[in-house]
């Protein structure tokens, strides 16, 4: 474990009723908001949350917060580049982002108390270590939170015809062969696990959690339904795989839902776009996700997530692009994850922007942790927890904030540090998400939203 000098600050009865206060100070239910029955109320000015989950876990010092002063062995061979923010650069990788540097905000000072993939990763996205499985196998104790959007999608409930709430572009992550946890509803029950996506730029769209191929016509799909609804073999497969009746009915309900929608099926139709506008986004798959992340929240999606992979290795170790790099990794930036993540990311916001949808949408894109400051003897960075940055856009953001900083180094906080617990609870507030919304669901209130982002 790497050593961490900051550290969760333990719950207590004062700091819990100080958090249930801050909540509340939003005083809005998101279901409320969502369904348009916050009539004497302000709504939120938030309606949709895009999370960019960069799996595997950018280097901050090879993004948003270079140290062009620190020795070689720290600052790597990219240079900084000058943004439209005076006193702000990014790396030189990231020129389309770095000319959108005042519609976003950096957060320099992200940390957590975990460097293995699967733990930090249920840090990460549930703000809490409960029930995270560590690379290892051991199961950290406490019951495990549920994620953001399933929170979302407990408290906004949306009618038959329509995506749940939460919907994620991209299969269940993984760390080497063991999936990891906490993309999903936890202790609020699977059936309010996400809604399974995914593009693939050759075969197109894509249903991970039940491969079926979506050129199917409505009459053959209805057949496969009927049949796979009255089949025998469903039960021993239910068995097998563990997963409840329930949850397989919601899965194959969802995707008779999806894949008989005319309105639905529009929002994922990826061919109605320009060639400039997909080009734009890169002809790759999570710039591809990135614009159906676009054009879900253009439909009134409240959450998506992008996944950027599956795994967190690179192909090169059997992975399928994550930013797991402990070697070759200045090449691997060079090459493939620098410009695609500046190209879908500035894309996004952009088309978010001239389409009036930015204000209402909060982009959040992190990974789960960050990599060392001092590169290893590979030529890589390992896994690095106690400081790292995240990357926000919209939703009402002031744009150009840098939050919080790390030291000369890039090792530690030195400023104002954040945690996981904090960004969600940030996401949560925007969403008009009270204290007593969350303790309704059995939930503690955690983290503080971060002020000085708005």
């Amino acid at each position: 474990m790497i050593p961490n000098r900051w550290s969760c600050m333990p719950m207590n009865r004062r700091r819990a009723l100080v958090q249930v206060g801050a909540l509340g100070a939003f005083g809005v239910r998101l279901a409320d908001v969502l369904s348009g029955r916050a009539n004497a109320i302000e709504p939120s000015p938030v309606k949709s949350v895009v999370l960019l989950w960069l799996w595997g876990g950018p280097s901050h010092l090879d993004t948003f917060d270079m140290k062009p002063n620190a020795p070689l062995e720290y600052r790597g061979p990219f240079e900084p580049i000058a943004t439209r923010v005076p006193g702000v650069n990014f790396c030189e990788l990231l020129p389309g982002l770095a000319q959108s540097a005042d519609k976003l905000a950096v957060i320099r000072s992200m940390h957590h108390t975990s460097n293995d993939h699967g733990v930090a990763g249920t840090i990460a996205l549930t703000g809490s270590e409960a029930g995270a499985v560590a690379l290892g196998g051991a199961v950290s104790t406490g019951a495990m939170r549920p994620s953001i959007g399933s929170i979302i999608g407990r408290l906004s409930p949306r009618p038959s015809d329509q995506l749940p709430a939460y919907v994620i572009l991209g299969s269940q992550l993984h760390q080497g062969l063991k999936k990891v946890v906490g993309e999903g509803g936890g202790l609020l029950g699977s059936t309010h696990d996400p809604f399974r996506l995914d593009y693939d730029p050759i075969d197109g769209l894509k249903i991970p959690s039940l491969d079926l191929p979506v050129e199917l016509s409505a009459e053959r799909l209805d057949r496969r339904f009927e049949m796979l609804r009255h089949s025998r073999d469903v039960s021993a497969s239910i068995a097998s795989s563990g997963r409840s009746v329930a949850s397989i009915d919601r899965h194959y309900d969802l995707a008779h839902t999806l894949l008989t929608s005319r309105q639905t099926m529009k929002a994922l139709d990826l061919t109605s776009e320009t060639s400039e506008i997909r080009a734009a986004y890169g002809r790759h798959r999570f710039g591809q996700c990135c614009l159906l992340a676009r054009r879900l929240v253009e439909a009134g999606q409240p959450v998506v997530q992008v996944n950027w992979s599956t795994h967190v290795e690179c192909p090169e170790d059997a992975g399928d692009g994550g930013w797991d790099m402990h070697d070759r990794y200045f090449q691997i930036m060079q090459d493939r994850h620098g410009w695609m993540f500046d190209k879908a990311m500035t894309a996004l916001v952009r088309d978010l922007d001239q389409r009036r949808l930015l204000d209402s949408t909060l982009i959040v894109a992190v990974g789960e942790f960050g990599r060392t400051p001092k590169i290893n003897p590979k030529a890589g960075r390992d896994h690095w927890n106690p400081c790292y940055s995240a990357l926000l856009a919209g939703g009402g953001i002031r744009g150009g904030a840098v939050i919080g900083a790390s030291d000369k180094h890039g090792e530690y906080p030195k400023d104002r540090p954040v945690t996981p617990a904090d960004l969600g609870a940030t996401i949560l507030s925007r969403l008009g998400v009270t204290a007593s919304d969350l303790t309704g669901l059995g939930l503690l209130p955690q983290g503080e939203p971060i002020a000085e982002l708005f």
